[in-house]
């Protein structure tokens, strides 16, 4: 048995909805930015896929050079947010997003 571009997709898809899961049910900020950077990651693995299995007689390496800008992009959004969430944190002295609902001071 072969992995096949279904194999990779039911897994992108799995990991994607497993983040939107985790993003709807969680109230930890934390737990959020985790979500989404499993939602980040659903995403990648579909874009290797589809590099590997897809048009690789085109373009061989754009699904590739797309998920390493979504990589890059992911860990800005985490220094960002990780730093938002610092400042909250000394503010507030907590994490809870429902708590976290006035952004000024």
């Amino acid at each position: 048995m072969t992995i096949g571009i279904t194999h990779l997709l039911v897994v992108s898809a799995a990991l994607f909805c497993v983040g939107v899961f985790g993003l709807l049910s969680r109230r930890n900020a934390i737990a959020l930015l985790m979500s989404v950077e499993l939602m980040f990651n659903g995403v990648n693995v579909a874009l290797v896929g589809f590099a590997r299995f897809g048009y690789s007689n085109l373009r061989p390496l754009s699904g590739m050079a797309f998920a390493l800008f979504v990589i890059t992009i992911a860990a800005a959004e985490v220094a960002v947010a990780v730093a938002l969430l610092l400042v909250a944190y000394r503010r507030h002295q907590t994490v809870q997003a429902d708590e976290l609902d006035e952004l000024r001071g």
